[in-house]
Protein backbone atom coordinates (compact mmCIF):
# COMPACT_ATOMS: atom_id res chain seq x y z
CA UNK A 1 0.00 0.00 0.00
CA UNK A 2 0.71 3.49 -0.66
CA UNK A 3 1.40 4.66 2.85
CA UNK A 4 4.36 6.18 4.98
CA UNK A 5 4.39 3.40 7.45
CA UNK A 6 5.10 0.84 4.96
CA UNK A 7 7.66 3.17 2.84
CA UNK A 8 11.11 1.91 4.05
CA UNK A 9 12.35 -1.18 5.43
CA UNK A 10 11.59 -1.87 9.22
CA UNK A 11 13.91 -4.42 9.87
CA UNK A 12 17.15 -3.47 8.39
CA UNK A 13 20.57 -2.84 10.82
CA UNK A 14 21.41 -0.31 7.95
CA UNK A 15 22.13 3.41 9.22
CA UNK A 16 19.24 5.60 8.71
CA UNK A 17 19.22 8.63 10.64
CA UNK A 18 22.68 10.52 11.63
CA UNK A 19 22.46 13.29 14.22
CA UNK A 20 25.88 14.61 14.37
CA UNK A 21 26.43 15.81 17.55
CA UNK A 22 29.59 16.45 19.32
CA UNK A 23 31.82 14.46 20.13
CA UNK A 24 29.81 11.58 18.99
CA UNK A 25 27.08 11.54 16.47
CA UNK A 26 24.14 9.84 17.36
CA UNK A 27 22.84 6.72 14.72
CA UNK A 28 19.89 5.20 14.66
CA UNK A 29 18.97 2.33 12.39
CA UNK A 30 15.93 1.52 10.29
CA UNK A 31 15.10 -1.22 12.93
CA UNK A 32 15.26 1.56 15.88
CA UNK A 33 13.94 4.63 13.93
CA UNK A 34 10.54 2.31 13.01
CA UNK A 35 10.53 0.64 16.90
CA UNK A 36 10.55 4.18 18.26
CA UNK A 37 7.93 5.75 15.88
CA UNK A 38 5.89 3.11 16.57
CA UNK A 39 6.38 3.55 20.37
CA UNK A 40 5.62 7.35 20.11
CA UNK A 41 2.35 6.17 18.28
CA UNK A 42 1.20 4.31 21.18
CA UNK A 43 1.69 7.42 23.47
CA UNK A 44 -0.45 9.92 20.61
CA UNK A 45 -2.77 7.09 21.17
CA UNK A 46 -2.41 7.27 24.46
CA UNK A 47 -3.14 11.18 24.39
CA UNK A 48 -6.14 10.67 22.38
CA UNK A 49 -5.03 11.20 19.17
CA UNK A 50 -6.85 9.73 16.78
CA UNK A 51 -7.70 9.54 12.28
CA UNK A 52 -8.18 13.15 10.81
CA UNK A 53 -6.78 14.64 13.81
CA UNK A 54 -4.09 17.64 13.59
CA UNK A 55 -1.06 17.47 15.21
CA UNK A 56 1.06 20.99 15.06
CA UNK A 57 4.61 19.89 15.08
CA UNK A 58 6.85 23.25 16.38
CA UNK A 59 9.86 21.84 16.30
CA UNK A 60 13.19 22.58 14.65
CA UNK A 61 15.21 19.98 12.90
CA UNK A 62 15.88 16.88 15.16
CA UNK A 63 15.57 13.37 16.01
CA UNK A 64 12.30 13.96 17.96
CA UNK A 65 10.59 15.89 14.85
CA UNK A 66 11.39 12.49 12.58
CA UNK A 67 9.43 10.40 14.87
CA UNK A 68 6.91 12.59 15.85
CA UNK A 69 5.96 13.54 12.30
CA UNK A 70 6.07 9.78 10.78
CA UNK A 71 4.20 8.28 14.32
CA UNK A 72 1.73 10.97 13.57
CA UNK A 73 1.30 9.92 10.20
CA UNK A 74 1.28 6.44 10.80
CA UNK A 75 -1.64 7.32 13.39
CA UNK A 76 -3.91 8.28 10.42
CA UNK A 77 -3.51 11.83 11.97
CA UNK A 78 -2.00 14.73 9.70
CA UNK A 79 1.11 16.09 10.72
CA UNK A 80 0.92 19.77 10.61
CA UNK A 81 4.85 20.68 10.51
CA UNK A 82 5.46 24.17 11.50
CA UNK A 83 8.34 27.24 11.84
CA UNK A 84 9.61 27.09 15.36
CA UNK A 85 10.68 30.56 15.10
CA UNK A 86 7.21 31.67 14.29
CA UNK A 87 5.79 34.50 16.49
CA UNK A 88 2.73 33.88 19.22
CA UNK A 89 0.15 35.70 15.80
CA UNK A 90 1.34 33.06 13.31
CA UNK A 91 1.10 29.90 15.53
CA UNK A 92 -2.52 31.25 16.46
CA UNK A 93 -3.52 31.14 12.77
CA UNK A 94 -1.84 27.47 11.80
CA UNK A 95 -3.32 25.75 14.73
CA UNK A 96 -6.80 27.47 14.72
CA UNK A 97 -7.19 27.21 10.86
CA UNK A 98 -6.58 23.13 11.68
CA UNK A 99 -8.40 22.76 14.70
CA UNK A 100 -4.89 21.05 16.02
CA UNK A 101 -5.79 18.57 18.81
CA UNK A 102 -2.22 19.02 19.80
CA UNK A 103 0.82 21.49 19.75
CA UNK A 104 4.11 19.45 20.24
CA UNK A 105 7.30 22.06 21.19
CA UNK A 106 10.60 21.50 22.31
CA UNK A 107 11.56 21.12 25.66
CA UNK A 108 11.39 23.90 28.06
CA UNK A 109 8.54 25.61 25.95
CA UNK A 110 5.87 25.49 28.58
CA UNK A 111 8.00 26.75 31.43
CA UNK A 112 9.05 29.56 29.72
CA UNK A 113 5.55 29.92 28.25
CA UNK A 114 6.77 30.25 24.46
CA UNK A 115 4.77 31.71 21.63
CA UNK A 116 3.77 28.21 20.50
CA UNK A 117 2.55 27.64 23.83
CA UNK A 118 0.32 30.52 24.29
CA UNK A 119 -1.08 30.09 20.98
CA UNK A 120 -1.90 26.24 21.98
CA UNK A 121 -3.37 27.11 25.12
CA UNK A 122 -5.69 30.23 22.96
CA UNK A 123 -7.71 27.37 21.28
CA UNK A 124 -7.55 24.78 23.41
CA UNK A 125 -4.90 22.41 21.75
CA UNK A 126 -3.22 19.89 24.34
CA UNK A 127 0.42 20.73 24.50
CA UNK A 128 3.03 18.27 24.82
CA UNK A 129 7.01 18.73 25.21
CA UNK A 130 9.07 16.22 22.97
CA UNK A 131 12.39 15.52 23.42
CA UNK A 132 14.95 12.52 23.48
CA UNK A 133 16.27 11.27 26.98
CA UNK A 134 18.97 9.50 25.47
CA UNK A 135 16.76 6.12 25.26
CA UNK A 136 13.50 6.90 23.86
CA UNK A 137 11.61 10.31 22.30
CA UNK A 138 9.44 11.33 25.20
CA UNK A 139 5.68 12.70 25.16
CA UNK A 140 5.91 14.87 28.36
CA UNK A 141 2.05 16.48 28.21
CA UNK A 142 2.12 19.92 30.25
CA UNK A 143 -1.95 20.37 29.14
CA UNK A 144 -4.35 18.18 27.59
CA UNK A 145 -6.56 20.86 26.56
CA UNK A 146 -9.48 19.93 24.42
CA UNK A 147 -8.21 16.11 24.27
CA UNK A 148 -8.55 15.95 28.35
CA UNK A 149 -11.13 12.64 28.99
CA UNK A 150 -10.72 12.12 25.54
CA UNK A 151 -7.14 9.45 25.75
CA UNK A 152 -6.74 5.61 25.76
CA UNK A 153 -7.37 5.43 21.68
CA UNK A 154 -7.13 2.58 19.13
CA UNK A 155 -3.82 2.33 17.58
CA UNK A 156 -4.31 2.94 13.68
CA UNK A 157 -2.74 1.34 10.39
CA UNK A 158 -2.61 4.40 7.29
CA UNK A 159 -4.67 4.23 4.28
CA UNK A 160 -3.42 5.69 1.08
CA UNK A 161 -5.68 7.98 0.62
CA UNK A 162 -5.68 9.43 4.42
CA UNK A 163 -4.22 13.00 4.76
CA UNK A 164 -0.80 12.52 6.06
CA UNK A 165 0.35 16.37 5.63
CA UNK A 166 -1.11 19.59 5.82
CA UNK A 167 0.87 22.63 4.62
CA UNK A 168 0.27 26.23 4.28
CA UNK A 169 0.93 27.91 1.26
CA UNK A 170 1.31 31.44 0.65
CA UNK A 171 -1.52 33.00 -1.91
CA UNK A 172 -2.26 36.49 -3.75
CA UNK A 173 -5.24 36.59 -1.69
CA UNK A 174 -3.01 37.16 1.75
CA UNK A 175 -4.42 34.06 3.49
CA UNK A 176 -2.50 30.73 3.21
CA UNK A 177 -3.90 28.28 1.46
CA UNK A 178 -3.61 24.81 3.71
CA UNK A 179 -2.68 22.29 0.63
CA UNK A 180 -3.43 18.60 2.25
CA UNK A 181 -1.35 15.71 0.76
CA UNK A 182 -1.65 12.20 1.13
CA UNK A 183 0.02 9.39 1.70
CA UNK A 184 -0.43 8.17 -1.96
CA UNK A 185 0.42 11.61 -3.20
CA UNK A 186 3.67 11.52 -0.50
CA UNK A 187 4.52 8.12 -1.65
CA UNK A 188 4.71 8.87 -5.56
CA UNK A 189 6.76 11.93 -5.26
CA UNK A 190 9.40 9.21 -3.26
CA UNK A 191 9.05 7.02 -5.88
CA UNK A 192 9.60 9.76 -8.83
CA UNK A 193 12.84 11.58 -6.72
CA UNK A 194 14.36 7.88 -6.46
CA UNK A 195 13.52 7.29 -9.86
CA UNK A 196 15.04 10.80 -11.03
CA UNK A 197 18.34 10.64 -9.18
CA UNK A 198 18.33 6.59 -8.84
CA UNK A 199 18.58 6.95 -4.79
CA UNK A 200 19.77 3.79 -3.58
CA UNK A 201 20.99 2.02 -0.31
CA UNK A 202 24.96 3.49 -1.30
CA UNK A 203 23.30 7.42 -1.10
CA UNK A 204 23.61 9.33 1.95
CA UNK A 205 22.85 12.98 1.76
CA UNK A 206 23.19 15.96 4.24
CA UNK A 207 20.08 17.93 5.36
CA UNK A 208 19.75 21.57 4.89
CA UNK A 209 16.64 22.52 3.92
CA UNK A 210 14.40 22.95 7.19
CA UNK A 211 11.33 19.72 7.53
CA UNK A 212 8.97 22.22 8.19
CA UNK A 213 9.21 23.30 4.60
CA UNK A 214 8.40 20.24 1.23
CA UNK A 215 11.73 20.73 -0.18
CA UNK A 216 13.67 19.14 3.04
CA UNK A 217 10.68 17.04 3.87
CA UNK A 218 10.39 15.01 1.10
CA UNK A 219 13.25 15.84 -0.98
CA UNK A 220 15.73 16.13 1.98
CA UNK A 221 14.69 13.10 4.15
CA UNK A 222 11.72 10.91 2.82
CA UNK A 223 12.87 10.29 -0.15
CA UNK A 224 16.17 9.18 0.70
CA UNK A 225 14.68 7.13 3.18
CA UNK A 226 12.41 5.64 0.68
CA UNK A 227 15.44 4.56 -1.19
CA UNK A 228 17.41 2.82 1.60
CA UNK A 229 19.73 5.57 2.35
CA UNK A 230 20.83 7.49 5.14
CA UNK A 231 20.14 11.39 5.87
CA UNK A 232 22.40 13.44 8.26
CA UNK A 233 19.84 15.43 10.56
CA UNK A 234 22.61 18.61 11.96
CA UNK A 235 19.78 20.92 14.27
CA UNK A 236 20.19 23.72 11.54
CA UNK A 237 22.25 25.25 8.41
CA UNK A 238 26.04 26.12 9.14
CA UNK A 239 28.46 27.36 6.35
CA UNK A 240 30.71 26.56 8.87
CA UNK A 241 30.40 23.06 9.52
CA UNK A 242 28.42 21.74 6.74
CA UNK A 243 31.83 19.94 4.68
CA UNK A 244 33.18 18.84 7.92
CA UNK A 245 29.98 16.79 8.34
CA UNK A 246 29.50 15.97 4.56
CA UNK A 247 32.82 14.21 4.68
CA UNK A 248 33.18 12.74 8.00
CA UNK A 249 29.65 11.32 7.61
CA UNK A 250 30.37 10.08 4.19
CA UNK A 251 27.36 12.13 2.17
CA UNK A 252 27.54 12.12 -1.75
CA UNK A 253 24.44 14.32 -2.41
CA UNK A 254 22.28 17.49 -0.86
CA UNK A 255 19.70 19.41 -2.32
CA UNK A 256 19.30 23.31 -1.38
CA UNK A 257 18.06 26.82 -2.68
CA UNK A 258 20.30 28.52 -4.82
CA UNK A 259 20.50 30.84 -1.51
CA UNK A 260 22.72 28.16 0.43
CA UNK A 261 24.12 26.98 -2.69
CA UNK A 262 25.38 30.64 -2.40
CA UNK A 263 26.29 30.85 1.05
CA UNK A 264 28.93 27.66 0.46
CA UNK A 265 30.72 29.33 -2.68
CA UNK A 266 31.45 32.26 -0.63
CA UNK A 267 33.19 30.09 1.86
CA UNK A 268 36.72 28.54 1.08
CA UNK A 269 35.83 25.05 -0.33
CA UNK A 270 37.07 21.60 2.12
CA UNK A 271 40.58 21.01 1.55
CA UNK A 272 39.67 17.35 1.32
CA UNK A 273 37.82 17.09 -2.31
CA UNK A 274 34.19 15.82 -0.98
CA UNK A 275 33.07 12.90 -2.87
CA UNK A 276 29.70 14.29 -4.66
CA UNK A 277 27.39 12.24 -6.92
CA UNK A 278 25.26 15.16 -7.51
CA UNK A 279 23.74 18.50 -6.05
CA UNK A 280 20.51 19.11 -6.95
CA UNK A 281 18.60 22.55 -6.54
CA UNK A 282 14.80 23.52 -6.07
CA UNK A 283 12.29 26.09 -4.67
CA UNK A 284 13.64 29.26 -6.65
CA UNK A 285 15.26 29.84 -9.58
CA UNK A 286 19.47 28.90 -10.17
CA UNK A 287 21.50 31.46 -12.01
CA UNK A 288 23.37 30.44 -14.81
CA UNK A 289 26.30 31.84 -13.40
CA UNK A 290 25.89 29.96 -9.90
CA UNK A 291 25.17 26.85 -11.74
CA UNK A 292 28.62 26.78 -13.71
CA UNK A 293 30.58 28.35 -10.81
CA UNK A 294 29.33 25.17 -8.36
CA UNK A 295 30.30 22.47 -11.05
CA UNK A 296 33.65 23.94 -10.93
CA UNK A 297 34.24 23.95 -7.79
CA UNK A 298 32.58 20.99 -6.40
CA UNK A 299 33.46 19.03 -9.70
CA UNK A 300 29.68 17.58 -9.50
CA UNK A 301 26.72 17.60 -11.45
CA UNK A 302 24.21 20.07 -10.79
CA UNK A 303 20.36 19.26 -11.48
CA UNK A 304 18.57 21.99 -11.26
CA UNK A 305 14.65 21.00 -10.39
CA UNK A 306 10.95 22.75 -10.16
CA UNK A 307 8.46 22.21 -7.32
CA UNK A 308 5.11 23.53 -5.32
CA UNK A 309 3.70 22.18 -1.96
CA UNK A 310 0.69 21.27 -4.27
CA UNK A 311 2.60 18.76 -6.12
CA UNK A 312 3.86 16.93 -2.77
CA UNK A 313 7.29 19.00 -3.88
CA UNK A 314 8.96 17.94 -7.01
CA UNK A 315 7.43 18.37 -10.56
CA UNK A 316 10.34 18.31 -13.12
CA UNK A 317 14.56 18.21 -12.59
CA UNK A 318 17.46 18.08 -14.63
CA UNK A 319 18.76 14.52 -15.34
CA UNK A 320 21.61 12.80 -14.23
CA UNK A 321 24.02 13.15 -16.82
CA UNK A 322 24.01 9.46 -17.94
CA UNK A 323 20.51 9.96 -18.99
CA UNK A 324 20.33 13.64 -20.36
CA UNK A 325 21.64 16.67 -20.81
CA UNK A 326 21.51 19.30 -18.26
CA UNK A 327 20.05 22.66 -19.35
CA UNK A 328 21.36 26.11 -17.21
CA UNK A 329 17.99 28.37 -17.28
CA UNK A 330 15.60 24.81 -17.22
CA UNK A 331 14.24 23.43 -15.09
CA UNK A 332 14.68 19.99 -16.87
CA UNK A 333 11.49 17.82 -17.97
CA UNK A 334 9.19 16.06 -15.71
CA UNK A 335 9.35 13.83 -13.93
CA UNK A 336 6.41 10.72 -13.14
CA UNK A 337 4.10 13.78 -14.02
CA UNK A 338 2.67 15.64 -17.32
CA UNK A 339 3.98 18.82 -17.61
CA UNK A 340 1.93 21.22 -20.13
CA UNK A 341 2.05 24.61 -21.46
CA UNK A 342 -1.43 25.77 -20.96
CA UNK A 343 -3.37 28.84 -22.03
CA UNK A 344 -6.28 31.15 -19.86
CA UNK A 345 -9.35 28.45 -21.33
CA UNK A 346 -6.91 25.03 -20.38
CA UNK A 347 -5.67 24.40 -23.94
CA UNK A 348 -2.48 23.33 -24.88
CA UNK A 349 -0.24 26.09 -26.73
CA UNK A 350 2.11 25.94 -29.54
CA UNK A 351 5.45 23.96 -28.33
CA UNK A 352 7.58 27.21 -27.59
CA UNK A 353 4.95 29.21 -27.19
CA UNK A 354 4.75 31.17 -23.15
CA UNK A 355 1.61 30.57 -21.53
CA UNK A 356 1.48 29.05 -17.72
CA UNK A 357 3.10 26.07 -16.45
CA UNK A 358 0.38 23.21 -15.68
CA UNK A 359 1.17 19.33 -14.07
CA UNK A 360 -1.52 16.99 -13.20
CA UNK A 361 -0.11 13.48 -11.78
CA UNK A 362 -0.49 11.01 -8.53
CA UNK A 363 1.23 13.14 -6.35
CA UNK A 364 -0.69 16.70 -6.89
CA UNK A 365 -3.31 17.50 -4.21
CA UNK A 366 -7.17 17.12 -5.11
CA UNK A 367 -7.53 20.56 -3.66
CA UNK A 368 -7.35 23.18 -0.68
CA UNK A 369 -8.89 22.50 2.32
CA UNK A 370 -12.20 24.49 2.76
CA UNK A 371 -11.71 26.66 0.24
CA UNK A 372 -13.63 26.44 -2.92
CA UNK A 373 -12.77 29.15 -4.88
CA UNK A 374 -9.10 28.25 -5.54
CA UNK A 375 -9.51 25.03 -6.28
CA UNK A 376 -11.79 26.42 -8.93
CA UNK A 377 -9.28 28.55 -10.25
CA UNK A 378 -6.23 26.38 -9.89
CA UNK A 379 -7.42 23.42 -11.68
CA UNK A 380 -8.21 23.19 -15.12
CA UNK A 381 -11.14 21.13 -16.53
CA UNK A 382 -8.78 18.74 -17.54
CA UNK A 383 -7.84 18.22 -14.22
CA UNK A 384 -4.48 20.01 -14.50
CA UNK A 385 -2.65 22.22 -11.49
CA UNK A 386 -1.96 25.35 -12.68
CA UNK A 387 1.12 26.46 -10.88
CA UNK A 388 0.77 30.33 -11.57
CA UNK A 389 4.05 30.22 -13.37
CA UNK A 390 4.48 30.99 -16.63
CA UNK A 391 6.83 29.33 -18.89
CA UNK A 392 7.44 27.56 -22.01
CA UNK A 393 8.97 24.16 -23.57
CA UNK A 394 11.46 22.80 -25.68
CA UNK A 395 11.43 20.79 -28.64
CA UNK A 396 13.06 18.02 -26.07
CA UNK A 397 10.33 18.40 -23.29
CA UNK A 398 12.60 21.10 -21.31
CA UNK A 399 10.65 23.83 -19.18
CA UNK A 400 12.01 27.01 -18.87
CA UNK A 401 10.12 29.22 -16.62
CA UNK A 402 9.82 32.69 -18.06
CA UNK A 403 7.88 34.97 -15.62
CA UNK A 404 5.40 34.73 -12.02
CA UNK A 405 2.32 35.05 -12.81
CA UNK A 406 1.57 35.42 -8.93
CA UNK A 407 2.29 37.62 -6.98
CA UNK A 408 4.37 35.86 -5.01
CA UNK A 409 7.61 37.02 -3.51
CA UNK A 410 10.28 34.55 -3.30
CA UNK A 411 13.25 34.84 -0.68
CA UNK A 412 15.34 32.44 -1.00
CA UNK A 413 12.17 29.62 -1.00
CA UNK A 414 10.76 30.84 1.02
CA UNK A 415 6.74 32.21 -0.37
CA UNK A 416 5.89 35.35 1.38
CA UNK A 417 2.53 36.92 0.42
CA UNK A 418 2.70 40.58 -0.44
CA UNK A 419 -0.96 41.06 0.68
CA UNK A 420 -0.50 39.34 4.08
CA UNK A 421 2.65 41.57 4.97
CA UNK A 422 0.41 44.62 3.34
CA UNK A 423 -2.52 43.22 5.98
CA UNK A 424 0.14 43.50 8.88
CA UNK A 425 1.67 46.81 8.18
CA UNK A 426 -1.53 49.07 7.80
CA UNK A 427 -2.02 48.20 11.16
CA UNK A 428 0.82 50.31 12.80
CA UNK A 429 -0.51 53.34 13.99
CA UNK A 430 1.39 55.81 11.82
CA UNK A 431 0.88 53.98 8.75
CA UNK A 432 -1.93 54.95 6.39
CA UNK A 433 -1.11 52.92 3.10
CA UNK A 434 1.34 49.87 2.81
CA UNK A 435 2.36 48.18 -1.08
CA UNK A 436 4.48 45.08 -0.45
CA UNK A 437 6.45 44.01 -3.47
CA UNK A 438 9.60 41.49 -4.19
CA UNK A 439 13.44 43.39 -5.32
CA UNK A 440 16.68 41.93 -7.20
CA UNK A 441 18.48 40.27 -4.49
CA UNK A 442 22.02 38.65 -5.52
CA UNK A 443 22.02 36.33 -2.19
CA UNK A 444 18.11 35.26 -1.93
CA UNK A 445 17.11 36.11 -5.40
CA UNK A 446 14.06 38.36 -4.46
CA UNK A 447 14.49 40.81 -1.02
CA UNK A 448 11.44 42.14 0.45
CA UNK A 449 10.33 45.71 -0.05
CA UNK A 450 7.40 48.41 0.93
CA UNK A 451 6.25 51.46 -0.06
CA UNK A 452 4.42 53.49 2.98
CA UNK A 453 2.34 56.76 3.09
CA UNK A 454 2.57 57.79 6.78
CA UNK A 455 -1.03 59.30 8.04
CA UNK A 456 -1.01 63.03 8.14
CA UNK A 457 0.96 64.40 11.03
CA UNK A 458 2.98 60.81 12.01
CA UNK A 459 6.40 60.28 11.66
CA UNK A 460 8.31 56.67 11.52
CA UNK A 461 11.25 55.73 9.99
CA UNK A 462 12.59 52.47 8.28
CA UNK A 463 14.28 50.81 11.80
CA UNK A 464 11.36 51.59 13.75
CA UNK A 465 8.51 49.87 10.94
CA UNK A 466 11.17 46.87 11.00
CA UNK A 467 11.16 46.53 14.65
CA UNK A 468 7.28 46.57 14.40
CA UNK A 469 7.05 43.72 12.17
CA UNK A 470 9.93 41.89 13.82
CA UNK A 471 7.19 41.44 16.75
CA UNK A 472 4.46 40.36 14.80
CA UNK A 473 6.11 37.78 12.09
CA UNK A 474 9.18 35.86 11.35
CA UNK A 475 12.41 37.26 10.58
CA UNK A 476 12.69 36.06 6.80
CA UNK A 477 8.87 38.44 6.45
CA UNK A 478 10.93 41.99 7.95
CA UNK A 479 11.09 44.56 4.74
CA UNK A 480 14.86 44.94 3.84
CA UNK A 481 13.73 48.26 2.16
CA UNK A 482 11.58 50.58 3.53
CA UNK A 483 10.70 53.26 0.69
CA UNK A 484 8.48 56.61 2.11
CA UNK A 485 6.52 58.27 -0.25
CA UNK A 486 3.34 60.48 -0.35
CA UNK A 487 1.29 59.46 -2.89
CA UNK A 488 1.12 56.01 -3.81
CA UNK A 489 1.61 54.78 -7.42
CA UNK A 490 -2.11 53.88 -8.95
CA UNK A 491 -3.37 52.97 -12.28
CA UNK A 492 -6.00 55.57 -13.91
CA UNK A 493 -8.97 53.90 -12.65
CA UNK A 494 -7.69 53.79 -8.99
CA UNK A 495 -5.84 50.64 -8.69
CA UNK A 496 -2.85 49.97 -6.81
CA UNK A 497 -0.26 47.46 -9.25
CA UNK A 498 2.62 45.79 -7.49
CA UNK A 499 4.72 46.33 -10.63
CA UNK A 500 4.23 49.97 -10.88
CA UNK A 501 4.68 51.05 -7.42
CA UNK A 502 7.83 48.99 -7.35
CA UNK A 503 9.27 50.58 -10.71
CA UNK A 504 8.24 53.95 -9.14
CA UNK A 505 9.55 53.29 -5.81
CA UNK A 506 12.95 51.67 -7.23
CA UNK A 507 13.54 55.41 -10.01
CA UNK A 508 12.60 57.60 -7.07
CA UNK A 509 15.55 56.15 -4.68
CA UNK A 510 18.01 55.85 -7.48
CA UNK A 511 17.21 59.89 -8.27
CA UNK A 512 17.56 60.86 -4.41
CA UNK A 513 20.74 58.69 -4.43
CA UNK A 514 22.13 60.93 -7.36
CA UNK A 515 21.18 64.27 -5.43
Amino acid sequence: MATLSNSFSKGSDSAAVIIPTKPKALTFSYKQLSAEVFSFQKKLAKLGVTPEAAVSIALPNTYEFIVAFLAASWQRAIAAPLNSAYKQEEFEFYIDDLSSAVALVPKGSFAKDGPAVRAARKYKAAIAECYWNGQEVVLDVKNEGKLKGKGNRDIETAQPDDVALVLHTSGTTGRPKAVPLTHRNLTRTMKNIQATYELSPADRTLLVMPLFHVHGLLAGFLSPLFSGGSVIVPLKFSAKEFWEDFITHKANWYTAVPTIHQILLKNSPPSTKPNIRFIRSCSSPLSPTTFHLLEDTYGAPVLEAYAMTEASHQMTSNPLPKNGKRQPGSVGVGQGVEVKILDGEGNEVSQGSEAEICIRGENVTKGYLNNPSANSSSFTKGGFFRTGDQGKMDKDGYVIITGRIKELINKGGEKISPIELDNVLVRHPAVSEAVSFAIPDDLYGQEVAVAIVLKPGQSLDAAELKKWVLDKLAKFKVPKEVYFTDNMPKTATGKIQRRIVAEEMVKQSRQTSKL
